[in-house]
């Protein structure tokens, strides 16, 4: 949740951007087109993408509010969630970014990066392995490499990941 004096945001997108738009960052830029696309890029993640990778892949696995009441029908869940986020994460390997992308919308880094990433690297909770999608690898890796970036997951890694490191799941 974001706390601006007595103005409330609690989704993550409509955070990125109020923020961007607040501080004049070039990763929100004020060209029309460029917004666009970047916006259709974080809408994407938060429509279609992490429903189906997060709420029926991963969260299943690692938070007991998620667990289905019976035990075929988690397990099938399960099942069904790895299955469309492998077509999901298909289209972002393949199409979103490509070879010849560096980010999501090109090759300047957008906030729709900042949200992307985030979503993508849950998957790292249950030790997914992203080796067979190589532009996501490669999207990854240069997102992990900018500075700020070990400072801004520690909590994510220290408090979600490292609890589940000997946890069975079922991975990509």
């Amino acid at each position: 949740m974001l706390e601006d004096g007595d103005f409330r945001l609690t989704e993550c997108s409509a955070i990125l951007k109020y923020l961007a738009e607040k501080a004049g960052s070039p990763a929100y830029p004020s060209d029309l087109k460029k917004r666009a696309r970047i916006n259709e890029r974080m809408d994407w993640l938060n429509t279609g993408f992490y429903r189906d990778f997060g709420y029926n892949f991963i969260y299943p696995q690692t938070f007991p509010h998620h667990k289905r009441p019976d035990d075929k029908v988690h397990a099938g869940t399960i099942e069904w969630g790895r299955g469309l986020a492998k077509n999901w994460l298909k289209v972002l390997d393949e199409n979103l970014i490509g070879p010849d992308n560096h980010y999501l919308c090109g090759n300047e880094i957008s906030i729709a990066d900042y949200l992307g990433v985030a979503y993508i690297t849950v998957g790292e909770v249950i030790r997914a392995d992203f080796s067979p999608y190589r532009n996501i690898g490669r999207w990854i890796d240069a997102m992990k490499s900018r500075p700020s970036w070990a400072g801004t997951n520690e909590a994510f890694y220290a408090y979600f990941v490292a609890p589940y490191k000997d946890a069975p799941f079922v991975c990509l």
